[in-house]
């Protein structure tokens, strides 16, 4: 099977490390300025035990027809220029998405693809050099189909393994709703806070502003009471506990969060429901602030 991922993040490269280990075609996407055809691609993962695999994968300047899946692994502030560039490829072929928050979910469904699936991670990546990336905390890899044949993406089943497990959930929309929910907390938190994951649920007044949000989020979504516990929230936090959050990196690195695709899209579905979170609110504007000023924190 061949899989061409778009993006060679922190993820894309995760990601393309365990399913060439499980002998498939893999495929980096790079950017067709970087004029490189199909170079071989050496990518370097350390493990969560501290070991180091290495595996080869293909590097190619822009996705191609022979694909069997396609994944898309870049930020939500890059996909509207993947959009366009997979518009040449077959309607036919699987497209998988693979981001953070809820904002791209409607957007994806209108592209011409007859397959369409969604993916969420609850896992840790770090990207080390330019082909090396580290697995951090554990967790499971979760996909869903929305759009055309789920039995499309059914092969990733076989590529599930320990240290990458892959289950099959029936309802995109909730499942990336869940994470995103999940990412409220963590995030914005971290990125303000300037701490690891760990310590939102080690020091006492952290811990009590997590519960208040908590409280806020399931008032607002009740019909997430039952499947949503607090405990997934502080479970999340201990098997990442030593990671830097994806928004605390890129507010050190100066670059635009992620702020809006996860906290955004939550709020503006809290709004659509006449419905307000004045804790995520003020959050969402104390990041939005730091990205404003410039300012590293």
């Amino acid at each position: 099977m061949r899989i061409e991922i778009i993006g060679a993040g922190a993820v894309g490269l995760l990601v393309a490390s365990y399913f060439a280990e499980k002998e498939m075609d893999v495929h980096i996407v790079g950017k067709p300025s970087e004029q490189r055809v199909y170079t071989d691609l050496q990518i370097k993962r350390t493990n969560i035990d501290h070991s180091v695999t290495s595996v080869q994968v293909k590097y190619i300047p822009a996705v191609s027809n022979e694909a069997d899946l396609i994944i898309v692994a870049v930020k939500y502030g890059q996909l509207h220029e993947v959009y366009a560039s997979i518009e040449h490829v077959g309607e036919s072929i699987p497209v998988m998405f693979l981001q953070n928050g809820l904002a791209h979910y409607e957007e994806a469904l209108k592209l011409r693809k007859r397959h369409i699936a969604f993916c969420s991670i609850q896992f840790g990546a770090q990207k080390i050099m330019a082909n090396h990336v580290a697995h951090k905390g554990k967790g499971i890899m979760k996909v869903a189909a929305a759009k055309g044949d789920g039995e499309k993406f059914n092969f990733l089943k076989t590529l599930s393994s320990p240290q990458l497990p892959i289950i099959f959930e029936r309802d995109a929309e909730t499942m990336l709703m869940e994470k995103a929910l999940l990412n409220c907390f963590i995030n914005p938190l971290t990125a303000i806070l300037q701490v690891k994951n760990g310590q939102l649920i080690t020091e006492n007044n952290t811990f009590q502003l997590l519960k208040s949000l908590y409280n806020e989020i399931i008032t607002t979504f009740p019909q997430f009471e039952k499947t949503f516990q607090f405990e997934q929230v502080v479970a999340l936090c201990e098997r990442t506990a030593e990671n830097t959050s994806s928004m605390l990196a890129d507010r050190l690195a100066n670059r635009k969060t992620e702020i809006d695709t996860i906290a955004g899209a939550i709020l503006k579905k809290a709004g659509q429901n006449n419905k307000e979170m004045p804790i995520l609110q003020t959050l969402y504007w104390l990041v939005k602030a730091f990205e404003e000023s410039g300012e590293k924190m």
